[in-house]
């Protein structure tokens, strides 16, 4: 990997590791002994090529990213002159776009809340479970939460560019409920750098099973709702409660394409935002403590 990157801090490092992953595992036994001057393009699509019958035809397509970066590095070393990945543009097969299921009933999403609330396994993954409804960002962003990315007193979380799926800072505020799970997780994970920290190691964030298994647990399957599909429930659901579309969307970091990232602004609707994701937890608790549930009570937004 560019080495230089690395030292300046200029990729994260979880980008570093899982590329070092999928080099290792995917590129390095068929390729990791060659020199990198006599690999030629159709060989490395060939590798390339084993990872998609897998079902893991994203997973080859980073591969390929994470091979460019390669090839970028050994060029600017003079080991090669031009970066072979480039020819391999359109020959991997596109990603097969996944449903994430999300609950959108108010009635089914109070018997999850409950479920959550009664949940028996490590307390960490429990209060995860919790904050992931009440922040809807995506999992991977939530698990690898660190402590310094929150300011308790002003009650926001600042997520990095670095950390977020379009490369761009995003801003969660945090509701009276959130704050409270937080202040009790400090009792718990305040000696790692993770908000969530593996049980085995906690110099490493919660495992990306984590969540998804503990839902299992609570009897509600794959089919019905996931992690990423609490996104789909807070977006369904707080559009039907009456709130600015585009509130929503900015809280979700949606819409943050290469042509508006440079003009994006991470606080915009924040006023409306702060209201918006209080007004939200308060909703959630009125689930919770419900056992008909609906979006015509509480939540909505005051005209």
């Amino acid at each position: 990997l560019p080495q230089p990157r690395v030292a300046n801090g200029q990729l994260a490092a979880d980008t570093v590791e899982d590329a070092t992953r999928i080099l290792e595992r995917d590129i390095f036994p068929a390729l990791g002994t060659r020199p990198i001057s006599d690999i030629r393009a159709h060989e490395l699509l060939m590798v390339l090529k084993q990872i998609e019958p897998k079902g893991l035809r994203y997973t080859a397509r980073r591969a390929r990213q994470r091979c460019s970066r390669v090839f970028r590095h050994a060029i600017g070393l003079g080991y090669i002159e031009r970066n072979i990945t480039e020819d391999l543009r359109g020959l991997l097969e596109p990603p097969q776009v996944r449903h994430r299921p999300g609950i959108t009933d108010p009635a089914r999403l109070g018997e999850l809340l409950r479920a959550i609330d009664g949940y028996t396994g490590r307390e960490v993954i429990g209060i995860a479970l919790k904050l992931a409804l009440l922040f809807f960002v995506r999992p991977g962003e939530l698990r690898k939460a660190r402590w310094q990315q929150f300011d308790l007193p002003a009650a926001q979380w600042r997520i990095p560019a670095e950390c977020m799926k379009a490369r761009v800072q995003h801003l969660v505020p945090l509701s009276r409920q959130a704050l409270e799970l937080l202040r009790k997780l400090q009792s718990i994970s305040a000696d790692s750098e993770y908000v969530f920290p593996s049980l085995r190691d906690p110099s490493r964030p919660l495992h990306g099973a984590a969540l998804s298994g503990a839902l299992r647990s609570l009897g509600f399957e794959s089919n019905e709702v996931t992690p990423h599909g609490f996104r789909a429930t807070a977006c369904t659901l707080l559009n039907e409660l009456g709130w600015r579309s585009e509130a929503i969307e900015r809280q979700m970091a949606h819409g943050v394409s290469d042509s508006v990232r440079r003009h994006y602004n991470y606080a915009q609707h924040l006023p409306e935002r702060r209201v918006m994701m209080q007004a939200w937890a308060d909703y959630l608790d009125e689930l919770r403590a419900s056992r008909s549930g609906s979006t015509d009570e509480g939540g909505s937004r005051q005209r």
